[in-house]
């Protein structure tokens, strides 16, 4: 008896582990949170699977999807060519505003950046294409309910 409880026991801790994998292990990740009516949005990209997930606005949505070779090399360019590294945020601090972060693993864009406190003028058209990119392939490969 005690080792079957032993063995369900080490199953449920399994399961359970390997379930939030899928927010540790990616390449790029893309996450919009926050507001005065709290929306979080993630886009995750481990090699040519996606992982995307919407909670917010009485919703709740979630997808896996296959992105294509094209999508991932437009990233990389909209990345390079915006000088993704090279954006600088600001200081300050807001709140009750929605945030997006954007975190690169591999590849030359490696870095991480978020808007939560702002971004500095001369970076925010910069930060905006980035943005418009990610928001084209969720667009393109995610269908809403």
């Amino acid at each position: 008896m005690n080792r079957i409880i032993g063995i369900l026991f080490a199953i449920i801790v399994l399961v359970s582990c390997n379930s939030q994998k899928v927010y540790s292990d990616f390449d790029i990740s893309y996450s919009k949170s926050g507001g005065f009516a709290p929306v979080y949005e993630n886009l995750l990209i481990k090699g040519n699977n996606a992982h995307y997930s919407f909670e917010g606005q009485g919703k709740k949505y979630k997808h896996d999807f296959k992105i294509s070779n094209e999508d991932l090399k437009k990233l990389d360019q909209t990345l390079s060519q915006n000088n993704f590294r090279r954006i600088q945020e600001d200081r300050k601090k807001l709140y009750d505003n929605i945030t997006i972060s954007i975190n690169v693993k591999r590849g030359p864009n490696e870095g991480s950046k978020t808007d939560a406190s702002l971004i500095i003028p001369n970076f925010q058209s910069n930060w905006n294409n980035i943005i418009q990119a990610f928001q084209e392939v969720i667009n393109n490969n995610v269908k809403k309910q």
